[in-house]
């Protein structure tokens, strides 16, 4: 349908509200992946977290709702987006390969006890294929924010998120809804004075 035929919003609109009511299969991960989050914040535990594009984006939108706070005025907590370093982004990219510029950062950081959250939406980026890979071979936690089938990716994921579409635009909206359902059980956690349960 044509940008130009009246109805394009109202499509767009009711793919986005389909694909949302398909999420209810997800919330028990969704829940799983806040209390792995916690359960690593409770012990000395680090989210690293990655993606290309937008969901870089989103990514990083995940990083600052822990460093920062979702709705609580909390203690921060320690998570670190790995495509914000250009510096070290391009260093990897150009002395290895782009396919190496998440894989050697987790190398280099991640250990037992740490969650590594990548963001994709086909989970075929071989980038991000790569890290999900060194991550587990470092003992981190593994979670994957995808789309689909999951990709290649899937098969390096102790969780794998995938919103049951194949567009990204609405697997990029589900993500920033799955983000925000576990910075909420994060902040209502870390703030002394809530249970997140």
């Amino acid at each position: 349908m044509s940008v130009d035929h009246p109805d394009w919003m109202h499509a767009q609109l009711n793919d986005h509200r389909a694909v949302a009511d398909a999420m209810q299969d997800l919330l028990p991960g969704v829940r799983s992946v806040g209390e792995l989050l916690i359960e690593a914040y409770q012990g000395t535990g680090i989210l690293y977290t990655f993606g290309n594009g937008g969901s870089a984006a989103d990514a990083q939108h995940l990083t600052g709702e822990i460093i920062g706070h979702y709705k609580r005025d909390r203690r921060p907590l320690p998570a670190v987006t790995l495509s914000t370093d250009p510096t070290t982004m391009t260093c990897i990219a150009n002395d290895y390969s782009y396919d190496d510029v998440f894989s050697r950062q987790v190398r280099a950081l991640a250990r037992p006890g740490d969650v590594v959250a990548a963001f994709t939406t086909s989970g075929r980026s071989a980038n991000i294929v790569a890290a999900l890979r060194a991550a587990k071979e470092k003992g981190a936690t593994t979670v994957l924010f995808g789309g689909g089938d999951g990709g290649p990716s899937k098969e390096f994921a102790d969780v794998a998120l995938l919103v049951p579409s194949s567009t990204t635009p609405r697997i990029q909206e589900m993500h920033t809804f799955m983000l925000h359902a576990i910075s909420e059980m994060v902040d209502a956690w870390a703030d002394e004075d809530e249970e997140y349960a």
